[in-house]
């Protein structure tokens, strides 16, 4: 019998984890059952206590002190050390019935996505082993990311490395959506959710810097003035753009952590990706009659 799970991921400060407690509450408020594992080693504060939490496994703070190790070094070596000690995981998950969603909350460091075969050899270990886990990964990315266009494309090229390394149904999520409010024009933040290239040219930041100067050469290319905002930087961007453009891989779902319709929206996409429902029992509806003898009720 299959499980379910929910990988949520994405770079430092996009919300994972208030997207796991608003996910876990709205779950809780439809009386469906959820599994919360906490895969990063560095969490200290949980609105709701882990089921598992890999710092009962190792730490990162523990690591770094006693392997003279940084931080991203540091959490690789938790995630070795997790790979070589699976039973800790696994164990308690061969438990868990298909009516739950166990939700795995990710570190930040997107490199573990993007750079370093760990994670999928996980995800394989999850999705194929003897656990046998239908699982889609959630990939959130700060909306206030589409305010500055270069670095939307950016987070959306980091997203696309995820799919692509890890093999898996995905969704991409723009979170914090409160933040942005008004700051975007509802057709203009329809290019965002399906990335479309063109936004580099129609950048209204970089028409205002060309406004101001007009016709000012890009200057010393050794400037870390000139360095974000020549014309090499905007065709690297185009570049960049086009290339997830080609690919027509990504595109994103809108979420407000603090709103419930929003968060169960999200859900539903997930449900679609995991096939869910597919897998769920028919129940027997509750038929309700007050306290009519049963002659009576035939009668009527």
């Amino acid at each position: 019998m299959s499980k379910f799970g929910l990988l949520v991921m994405g770079p430092a400060g996009a919300g994972k984890s208030t997207f796991c407690t608003a996910l876990i509450q709205h779950l809780q408020n439809n009386k469906r059952p959820c599994y919360y594992v906490n895969l990063d080693p560095a969490a200290d504060e949980f609105a709701f206590e882990p089921d598992i939490d890999i710092k009962d496994l190792i730490s990162l703070e523990d690591v770094m002190e006693e392997m003279s190790l940084g931080p991203n070094g540091g959490l690789i070596y938790c995630f070795e050390f997790l790979l070589e000690n699976l039973e800790f995981l696994t164990d308690p998950l061969q438990e868990v019935t298909d009516e739950y969603l166990i939700v795995f909350d990710m570190p930040g460091q997107i490199e573990l996505y993007t750079h370093v075969p760990i994670l999928p050899d996980l995800v394989k270990h999850l999705m194929r082993g003897s656990l046998n886990i239908n699982m889609c990964a959630a990939y959130l990315l700060e909306s206030t990311f589409i305010i500055d266009r270069p670095k939307f494309f950016a987070g959306t090229l980091s997203a696309m490395s995820a799919m692509l390394m890890l093999e898996m149904p995905h969704v991409n999520i723009l979170s914090k959506m409160d933040l942005v409010k008004g700051q975007v024009a509802k057709r203009d933040l329809k290019r965002f959710l399906n990335p479309d290239a063109e936004l580099v040219e129609d950048d209204p930041l970089r028409k205002r810097a060309k406004d101001k100067e007009p016709g000012k050469r890009d200057g010393d290319p050794k400037s870390t003035k000139n360095v974000m905002a020549g014309t090499s930087f905007h065709k690297l961007n185009k570049a960049v753009a086009q290339l997830i453009d080609d690919f027509s891989m990504v595109s994103f779902l809108k979420l407000d952590a603090q709103d419930e319709d929003s968060v169960g929206a999200v859900l539903s996409y997930i449900d679609d990706a995991i096939q869910y429902h597919e897998a769920q029992e028919p129940k027997e509806p509750k038929m309700e009659f007050d306290d009519e003898p049963m002659e009576s009720r035939m009668d009527g």
